[in-house]
């Protein structure tokens, strides 16, 4: 399957800085008709709108609130590609008292905020011809960083649903691709101190779009992302995208 953005209605969740704000900026310089900035705080958005007039159109959208996460599924009812990007990163290593706490609200956000989302636009998208879906990873998914082990794992558990959401969705004709950045600068990545290593949010948008026309699961789209993915290459050909059904 192929998809091409041109043309095309976009959502794309936590749009109003980072990684996300690049998916609505690199898809309208494609050629997207409309993105939906999918947001907490609708005011966070209006740069967005100030920048590309009515090609924007702000959503609130909170994927730890369903009640949200339904009512931007019914506003944003048009929409051909979806980008699972909101996500929420807290340092902690696995013998800390909080991590705990941490773990729970990462599996909240990075995890079940996912399948919200998955589960409320997937009869968008198939009613819309099928479209596509795009869930960022990381490379925490596959490994773990001691300093923010409780992100990893919740990285490494969204990375699995989208495997099932992969499979699941194959029926309707909607590409599931699962994108794994490294060090991207964003507030995140200086959060987690990697400040010096960070490479630019456009390389993970135009591998997502690639990934969208060459029909690929994977996106390995930096550095550091790229040395991780050539080393699982293997692994994931022959287990990841391998069919295990017996028929």
């Amino acid at each position: 399957m192929s998809f091409d953005i041109q043309g095309k209605v976009a959502l794309v969740t936590g749009a109003n800085r980072g990684i996300g704000k690049q998916y609505v900026e690199t898809f309208l310089e494609h050629g997207a008709a409309k993105v939906y900035a999918a947001v907490r705080n609708l005011d966070s958005a209006q740069p967005l709108v100030a920048k590309y007039g009515d090609r924007v159109v702000p959503v609130r959208l909170d994927v730890a609130d369903n009640a949200t996460v339904k009512a931007a599924a019914q506003e944003a009812s048009d929409v051909d590609v979806v980008i699972n990007n909101a996500g929420i990163l807290r340092t902690a290593n696995p013998l800390e008292e909080k991590a705990l706490d941490t773990l729970s609200e990462e599996i909240n956000v990075n995890v079940a905020g996912l399948l919200r989302v998955a589960q409320a636009f997937a009869p968008i998208l198939a009613k819309n011809g099928g479209g596509a879906l795009a869930n960022l990873n990381s490379v925490a998914s596959l490994k773990n960083f001691a300093a923010f082990a409780t992100y990893a794992a919740s990285k490494s558990a969204a990375y699995s649903i989208t495997q099932g959401l992969r499979d699941t969705l194959k029926e309707q004709g909607t590409i599931v691709v699962s994108v794994h950045p490294g060090p991207i600068a964003t507030d995140m990545a200086s959060s987690a101190g990697f400040t010096e290593v960070a490479e630019p949010p456009t390389l993970v948008t135009e591998a997502t779009l690639q990934a969208f026309k060459n029909g690929d699961f994977h996106v390995f789209p930096d550095t550091m992302a790229k040395q991780v993915g050539a080393a699982y290459q293997s692994f994931a050909e022959n287990v990841i995208d391998a069919d295990f059904s017996g028929e």
